[in-house]
């Protein structure tokens, strides 16, 4: 897993590709309460693995493997 951080908020996940459209987050400790699209639904009670994505860690994600610093196996 590779640290990836998002470029809207600064959170920093742990990032896994198993191919272009499998992806594995390992969200850190208190990382969703700091997320500006995870927060307010965290702090109204909602549980996170209810929420399906933020949609600027994805548009991060997305940016680290166009620029290379992710990988995707290319055998998959």
């Amino acid at each position: 897993m590779r640290p990836v951080d998002c470029r809207a908020c600064g959170v920093r996940v742990l990032v896994e590709k198993r191919s272009l459209p499998h992806t594995s987050v390992q969200w850190p400790t208190g990382a969703a309460a700091a997320c500006a699209e995870f927060a307010p639904r965290v702090a109204a009670g909602r549980a996170t693995a209810l929420i399906p994505h933020c949609a600027a860690l994805r548009a991060s994600i997305e940016q680290a493997v166009r620029d290379g610093s992710l990988e995707v196996p290319a055998d998959v």
